[in-house]
């Protein structure tokens, strides 16, 4: 060993080992993702007699619908997904409610969730769906929302509070005893 100009033995250098360079960049993924997960992740669960929060909608057919001017009417939301099994046994169901009731004051509304436009809107036109739906960019609605998964029903009263939220597959029972209980309320 070599002795510096001060008389001090001088200790060779070394960097630092592979292992710990790989350690520390697995734990600024880690630290990354949970920070963005706190971000992004989906707000508090909506309670039922809240007021929901408005959204506006771009539909595929071209409309925009904003959730506040459908107040005075009973408005389902339902949240789907083309990749989800439980999305594809809800949406006869849907369907039919909406036949059934939308000449009675209600409206329904498909929001695709973490999905392709193009899957979405096969999704729909498999199932025949009629009623409006669009895409969710950014996730923001289902963050709103609350939104963990899909499928995903929330019913909403005349003045836009939530009345029922559904996790999983809505049934057309469901639906109807819900439509007719908020209806005559």
């Amino acid at each position: 060993m070599e002795r510096s100009e001060h008389g001090f033995q001088e200790q060779p250098r070394r960097g630092l080992s592979p292992a710990w360079v790989a350690t520390g960049a697995v734990a600024l993924v880690v630290i990354a993702l949970l920070s963005y997960s706190l971000v992004t992740g989906p707000s508090a669960s909506l309670q039922v007699g809240e007021l929901v929060p408005d959204f506006q909608l771009a539909t595929f057919e071209g409309d925009t619908v904003n959730l506040s001017e459908l107040r005075g009417q009973v408005v389902v939301v339902n949240f789907f997904a083309s990749w989800c099994n439980p999305c594809r046994e809800e949406a006869p169901d849907l369907e039919q409610a909406w036949q059934e009731y939308q000449d009675q004051g209600v409206q329904v509304l498909g929001i695709a969730y973490k999905d392709a436009s193009s899957k979405a809107q096969a999704f729909l036109a498999e199932f025949d769906v009629t009623y409006p739906s669009g895409i969710d960019p950014g996730s923001r609605t289902s963050r709103a929302y609350g939104v963990t998964g899909v499928p995903e029903t929330f019913i909403i009263d005349q003045q836009g509070r939530l009345v029922r939220h559904v996790l999983g597959a809505v049934t057309l029972a469901q639906l109807r005893q819900e439509l007719d209980q908020t209806l005559n309320e």
